[in-house]
């Protein structure tokens, strides 16, 4: 299928040498995520934020329809107001999370289709002067700790927030309910600016984030993940990619 539709996918990195498995089952996401874009009609670039300058991300980023930000480690939390040395805390990527910021802010001014997954929900939130949770404790429905990496994803219901555009074109390509993995210790505390809940799960934790005027959409789950339910990611990316969504630069 030939198309002039530029779909750029940011990822954190394409070199994670210190944690192999978690970075092979990170790639294999990726490429799910590249894999239904193209069967849509996208051209794909993937941009791995942390490997490049902030300026290079953002060049290679500019003019793209539409952009994916997918998941990987916590961002630094300077970028929300709160201190390092929480529990589980990993490794952060301070360029990554420089660049990923950036763009997500230039997506909300020009009105560029934006699709955060994990990592980039908390991105756009946190670009867009929201805060997170640190850490979901031990023990949370929202990821298995302590398994193989395979196995690391939690399958749970979240219950889509009618309110803005976005939500409500979710409601219609997905219904109310939606079934979901995912595998995060963190989570949106303070919306930012700009933004409404588009889904919650069972404890009430936001699961979805849709900017009010630009299609900017952020969930908190893995729809490219395998276990996922069928046809989940590609209904995400349509859902801000619609023509009708479009807002003018």
């Amino acid at each position: 299928m030939t198309t002039d539709r530029r779909l750029s996918i940011v990822t954190v990195t394409a070199h994670r040498p210190h944690a192999p498995e978690y970075h092979a089952y990170s790639t294999m996401l990726m490429r799910r995520a590249v894999a239904v874009s193209q069967a849509a009609g996208w051209t794909v670039e993937v941009v791995a934020a942390e490997d490049a300058t902030v300026a290079d991300t953002l060049a290679r980023t500019d003019g793209a329809d539409a952009v994916v930000v997918l998941g990987g480690e916590d961002i630094a939390p300077e970028h929300y107001g709160a201190a390092r040395g929480y529990r589980a805390e990993g490794r952060h990527a301070e360029r990554a999370d420089e660049a990923q910021i950036l763009l997500a802010r230039r997506s909300v001014e020009r009105g560029t289709p934006l699709l955060g997954i994990c990592r980039g929900h908390q991105i756009i939130n946190v670009a867009l002067g929201g805060t997170l949770v640190q850490d979901l404790g031990e023990g949370s429905s929202h990821r298995r700790d302590g398994e193989p990496i395979e196995r690391v994803m939690s399958t749970h219901d979240v219950e889509l927030t009618a309110g803005t555009l976005l939500a409500g074109a979710l409601i219609d390509r997905l219904g109310r309910v939606v079934s979901t993995q995912s595998a995060h210790h963190q989570a949106v505390a303070r919306l930012g600016s700009g933004l409404a809940v588009a889904a919650v799960a069972h404890d009430g934790l936001v699961e979805a984030i849709a900017h009010r005027e630009a299609p900017v959409l952020g969930v908190q789950w893995h729809p490219e993940d395998p276990g996922a339910v069928r046809g989940q990611f590609g209904a995400l990316l349509a859902a801000v990619t619609e023509p009708a969504l479009a807002v003018a630069a």
